[in-house]
C-alpha cells in the first residue's frame, strides 16, 4: 500500500480532495500536524464528499511521529521545482 502525507496541510478542500483520492485508491492518508483547520470543518467534508468514512486516515503529533509510525518508508517529496518527473521515479509498496 502507499501511503498520502500531508504535513501541516492548512486548505480544507484540498485536504478533502486528497481524502476523497484516499478513499477511492486505496492508500492511507496521514495528516501531520498541526493542521490549519478543524477536520469537522465544513469545507473539508464537502470537498471530501462524505469518502472520509471510506479512507484511511491517520493523525500525527508532528514529523517525528510520523517516522516513528513507518520508520522504514521512503518519502518522496514533490514540488514544482523538481528536476525529475513523479513518472519517472518507481514506487514500491510501503513508500
Amino acid at each position: 500500500m502507499l501511503h498520502l502525507v500531508l504535513h501541516q496541510p492548512e486548505i480544507p478542500p484540498n485536504t478533502g480532495n486528497l481524502m476523497r483520492l484516499a478513499a477511492n485508491t486505496g492508500v492511507q492518508l496521514h495528516l501531520i500536524h498541526p493542521l490549519g483547520f478543524y477536520l469537522r470543518d465544513k469545507d473539508l467534508q464537502r470537498a471530501g464528499l462524505d469518502y472520509h468514512e471510506w479512507a484511511r486516515v491517520q493523525e500525527h503529533a508532528d514529523w517525528s511521529a510520523f517516522r516513528t509510525a513507518l520508520p522504514s518508508a521512503r518519502v518522496w517529496a514533490f514540488t514544482t521545482k523538481a528536476q525529475r518527473l513523479y513518472t519517472d521515479a518507481t514506487f514500491a509498496d510501503g513508500d
